[in-house]
């Protein structure tokens, strides 16, 4: 990866687009993004060019994907809002890919889901399947990358779980919590797509990390780790959902999604294949143990920055 050449990072002003963007502007890389959310702060300033991702005009992304050599590509939404929807954001995808081709990109490294099936009955996860198909079609090299339970500062599930822990004292599990999970650093996502950025052979690679627990036991490591104690509830999945929709409603977001509980329940969370990633979320928590869950973090007020 030559530091004169152009790399595109979609959503470098959110989580997992950030930290890839981070990563290539440290080796000295010309970084842009392209965002919907240009009212995210922005933590690299001058470093990085910033440019919209406008899906209405493929030849406008085409103009600001024009001499990229790499797309990695971070786009996706977490539950539908506000007009958009899971079926918009594969066209969106589409969209994007196609823009990608007009522009001569060299290398698609799409950042997908472990889960993601054309079969599934989870509509996040049929979606994440067509976005990696409308990749993998697309005539352009790519490595597509599925993490699992991704983990890091900055992140929703883990950050929020704390959050949680240290203002309630019942956390009501979804079923028994006996269904397993298996978290990955951001980082070390980040460091996947960097790597497998230069290979020349199409490549679809698991981002797993080293432990796996059963969601009931991260429950219990998060709650130990931040010093919280708390009754631990299974409970049915219906009523996990309504009490996170009631919790919502205070906080003025969307906790949990009915895709998401059904998704932790089935082990879609957890790869089939050896670690791919170093980095523990034991360790990780224990490193961060005095902010991680201090603030709440909405994924709400993160998109109505954009409007």
């Amino acid at each position: 990866m030559a530091a004169s050449e152009l790399n595109v990072v979609t959503g470098a002003l959110g989580f997992t687009g950030r930290y890839i963007a981070g990563a290539l502007i440290e080796r000295g890389a010309r970084v842009r993004t392209l965002t919907a959310h240009p009212a995210l702060p922005n933590p690299f300033g001058e470093r990085i060019e910033v440019a919209p991702l406008d899906f209405a005009s493929g030849d406008e992304l085409a103009k600001n994907l024009d001499g990229a050599a790499t797309l990695f590509n971070t786009y996706w939404i977490r539950f539908p809002h506000n007009g958009a929807t899971f079926e918009t954001a594969v066209t969106n995808t589409r969209t994007l890919v196609g823009a990608a081709k007009k522009a001569g990109v060299r290398k698609i490294v799409h950042i997908s889901i472990t889960g993601a099936a054309s079969n599934s009955r989870l509509p996040y996860f049929l979606g994440k399947a067509m976005a990696e198909r409308a990749v993998a079609e697309s005539g352009l090299p790519f490595l597509i990358i599925r993490p699992t339970l991704v983990f890091g500062a900055g992140d929703i599930l883990i950050n929020n779980i704390a959050w949680l822990l240290r203002r309630f004292p019942i956390f009501l599990l979804p079923g028994r919590g006996d269904y397993s999970v298996q978290p990955v650093s951001v980082g070390d996502v980040a460091s996947l797509a960097l790597a497998g950025a230069p290979e020349r052979r199409n490549r679809v690679v698991d981002a797993a990390g080293p432990e796996i627990f059963t969601f009931r036991n991260l429950i219990r490591t998060v709650a130990r780790t931040i010093g919280r104690r708390a009754l631990i509830v299974p409970a049915p999945p219906e009523m996990a959902l309504r009490l996170s929709q009631l919790i919502g409603w205070a906080v003025k977001d969307v906790v949990l999604t009915r895709d998401e509980i059904h998704g932790l329940m089935a082990g879609l969370l957890v790869s089939r294949r050896p670690p791919t990633c170093p980095a523990a979320l034991s360790i990780w928590l224990g490193e961060n143990a005095h902010r991680v869950g201090r603030v709440y973090a909405s994924e709400l007020a993160r998109r109505l920055l954009s409007s």
